[in-house]
């Protein structure tokens, strides 16, 4: 059964189609990609070939060269998810390098004298063309395009998406990777406030990327854009009315532990010329087409100076981070019936709340055995509603959190280089030059919270003399930087 054309790709045919049908319209031939099946069968994949060819042919000047890509443009996005799966494959096996061009350059390059440096250099530019594959110069002529930069921001996440799948697909992928990441330099980025008078276009795009703490509303979002509050943007001049990653910033006293309390709307709000404290409580990559670039620690080193130099009294600079990865990897241990994983004051406290039947309101059935009853009480949402439960619950969850975040890796990708932890947020963070200072219970009661992280939230410091020797640390020899608190913890 062919599948649909997304909603997304419905939206930017919409828009983009009359955007670029004018350009389109400019070149020869452009009615023959027009009226395609969308799941691109072979006859229409010939035509597609021969628009991809016209495009690297190169045939007339600036104008005609942004007319062939509009119209390949066009062809895509009028295909469903099968069709741009082929038209994907296609530039990947058809358009990449030539092995056999590479070899012959490479043999040149080794046969010229060392000593004739004309000659070497004209050997070298040879292979270095010879690298580019044809599908890199095709995708540069997007760029050209208006609104083209997202195109093919939009084209790489669809592309990930897929290589996951397909291995032919992964050095297109990787080259798109490459391709963005050269243009979305910190060079190129703007850091913007974003208040409540900025456009409600881009504020309604603020709603629909949060990823961290859903904004259910106008008045939620009006709420953290409050004097009390700051959000800042990272965005592209060629992509204005798009955020790529954005952060949340409460000015309060005292390092805050409680989500709840932090978002709640009928909270006074804090005179922020007051403040001590600078809470970053959601930091969202809004454009899944740009994972894998990196420019989230360049966001937060900005706004902390910006915060610094706005509000003097500020001197610390906290988040209040979930912990995305703990229930999985505790649900694993668990799972494979790791021996130690409790210990014997934890299973006594256990065997008890199991003898006395806990509070007169715990109806929870468990299992024989203090890991199964361990792992019945977690996975019963209405635990935290139990006081005896949440309390009998509170010591090992803290305690083997603290493990998780400090001593869990993942192998390196590099080799030579330190292993990794294995929660994402805690490498993103640890990686910025941040330390592990505090575990909050409970800090986060939602179904989501309860689900990632048994509702326990994380605070990572960033205090400004130690950010990079943290850094350095933790990139060059592995070491996580801790309280001495978490440091206790985690030798448990």
């Amino acid at each position: 059964m062919n599948k649909e054309v997304s909603p997304g790709f419905f939206g930017r045919l919409m828009t983009w189609g009359g955007l670029w049908r004018d350009i389109a319209d400019k070149v020869s031939g452009a009615d023959d990609l027009d009226n395609l099946n969308p799941d691109l069968p072979e006859d229409d994949a010939r035509k597609i070939r021969a628009g991809m060819d016209d495009c690297l042919a190169s045939r007339g000047g600036e104008v005609s060269a942004r007319a062939r890509a509009a119209t390949l443009g066009r062809a895509y996005l009028s295909l469903n998810d099968q069709g741009r799966a082929r038209f994907l494959e296609m530039l990947a096996r058809e358009y990449a390098t030539d092995h056999d061009r590479v070899r012959d350059t490479a043999a040149a390059l080794m046969s010229v004298d060392s000593e004739d440096f004309t000659a070497l250099q004209a050997a070298e530019g040879q292979m270095r063309d010879a690298l580019v594959p044809p599908r890199l110069r095709l995708l540069k002529q997007f760029n050209a395009l208006p609104r083209g930069i997202k195109f093919l921001v939009d084209m790489r996440a669809e592309l990930k998406r897929l290589a996951r799948e397909n291995p032919a697909l992964r050095g297109l992928e990787r080259d798109m990777r490459d391709l963005l990441a050269s243009w979305f330099d910190i060079g190129f980025l703007e850091l913007q406030r974003i208040t409540w008078n900025s456009p409600a276009a881009f504020l309604e795009k603020i709603i629909t990327y949060e990823a961290v703490h859903e904004i259910r509303s106008w008045a939620d979002l009006k709420d953290r854009l409050d004097h009390d509050r700051r959000l800042y943007a990272f965005v592209h001049p060629n992509m204005p009315e798009e955020p790529l990653i954005f952060v949340e910033v409460a000015l309060v006293h005292g390092i805050a532990g409680n989500v709840h309390d932090l978002l709640d709307m009928s909270a006074p709000a804090l005179d922020p010329e007051d403040a001590d404290t600078a809470i970053f409580y959601s930091i969202s990559n809004a454009q899944e087409g740009l994972a894998g670039i990196s420019f989230g620690n360049f966001l937060i080193k900005q706004v902390v100076e910006r915060l610094s130099h706005s509000f003097p009294k500020v001197t610390t600079f906290s988040t209040l981070s979930p912990i995305p990865g703990f229930r999985t990897w505790l649900d694993h241990r668990l799972a494979e019936g790791e021996p130690g994983l409790l210990l014997p004051a934890e299973r006594k406290v256990l065997t008890q709340l199991s003898e006395t039947g806990g509070d007169e309101g715990d109806s929870t059935g468990t299992p024989s055995g203090t890991k199964g009853q361990f792992k019945a009480l977690i996975a019963d949402p209405e635990w935290p509603n139990h006081e005896p439960v949440a309390n009998a619950l509170k010591t090992p969850l803290t305690r083997l959190c603290a493990r998780y975040l400090v001593n869990e890796r993942r192998p390196p990708r590099v080799e030579g280089r330190p292993a990794t932890v294995l929660d994402p947020v805690a490498h993103f963070h640890l990686t910025n030059g941040a330390r592990v200072e505090r575990l909050n219970w409970l800090g986060n009661r939602s179904s989501k919270g309860l689900a990632q992280s048994a509702g326990l939230m994380v605070n990572y410091l960033y205090k400004l003399n130690e950010i990079e020797k943290n850094h350095e640390a933790y990139q060059g020899q592995g070491k996580v930087p801790t309280s001495t608190a978490i440091r206790s913890l985690a030798r448990t």
